[in-house]
């Protein structure tokens, strides 16, 4: 027996999430459909988070062992081959079989995108979630900062998700604007120095990235809909301190869309430490 620590890339659009259910195509059902194929039994596949229907992913690490002799190249062509082009193995490699992709992880990183603009891009449609109107983004990055470090999260968890415990380390929580890939140069720069991005046929990309040791149950998408509230200055910074110590969900924002939502990588061991320095951004955050 060979254990495979896999990382892969998928669009979530259509998919019920990440885990097997009773109805519909999860990406975990995908994937061991393939393997059974490959190996000619049932593979059990673990993945390290169980992303919901409409949540995307750039670095999911799930793990499984195979009878088969095969190498990491060779499995990463035969498993793509049997996917759907949605769905991509993106790396492979053999590991200890004490692996677990699930409790071995020591940070997750989330990204979540938010599309600024008064008409939303056809190209950001099932990646974003698309917030018209004045957005101010100093307040949100404020707001942010104030989730780093440890707290109890039970505020921002959704109902019927309860856990042993809901608190969680948060190593950073970030908000920037991206430089804008479908706007030209001169426009993402009026954009950006207008703070709203409202132009006719404009738009800015915000995004939220967070890094942390565990998270619970929609808790990002509460969250960012929290932000949002306080970027659209219905309330202020300091509303983020009383939501935490409510450990009330009825007191924080509303729970963003799915679709603006990607888990943007799993960090293990000595990976963890890149997480607490800031995570992996691409964009300016603050």
């Amino acid at each position: 027996m060979k254990t495979f620590k896999i990382t892969l890339a998928y669009d979530g659009t259509g998919f019920v999430g990440w885990q097997r259910q009773a109805a519909g195509t999860s990406i975990q059902g995908l994937l061991e459909d393939a393997l059974r194929e490959l190996d000619q039994r049932d593979v059990a596949v673990i993945g390290a988070g169980r992303t919901d229907a409409g949540v995307h992913a750039l670095g999911q690490v799930a793990g499984f062992s195979l009878e088969r002799a095969i190498t990491p190249e060779a499995l990463i062509r035969a498993v793509n081959g049997r996917l759907p082009d949605t769905v991509r193995v993106l790396s492979a490699v053999e590991v200890s079989p004490a692996f677990h992709a699930r409790f071995g992880a020591r940070s997750k990183t989330y990204r979540y995108r938010i599309w600024n603009g008064d008409v939303m891009s056809p190209f950001e449609r099932a990646y974003a979630w698309h917030v018209p109107g004045p957005l101010a983004v100093e307040p949100m990055i404020a707001a942010a900062r104030v989730l780093e470090g440890t707290h109890d999260f039970a505020s921002f968890q959704a109902t019927g998700g309860e856990r042993l415990t809901t608190e969680r380390l948060v190593f950073s929580s970030r908000v920037g604007v991206a430089l804008r890939p479908c706007l030209t140069a001169q426009e993402g720069a009026r954009a950006n120095q207008s703070g709203t991005g409202q132009g006719a046929g404009e738009g800015r990309l915000i995004v939220y990235e967070i890094a942390g040791n565990g998270f619970l149950r929609h808790m990002v998408r509460i969250i960012v809909g929290t932000l949002v509230e306080i970027g659209r200055g219905r309330r202020p910074v300091e509303w983020v301190d009383e939501v935490l110590a409510s450990r009330d969900r009825a007191r924080a924002g509303p729970t963003a869309p799915a679709e603006g939502l990607i888990l943007a990588g799993v960090e293990y061991e000595a990976d963890a430490r890149r997480a607490e320095e800031g995570g992996p951004f691409e964009v300016r955050l603050r």
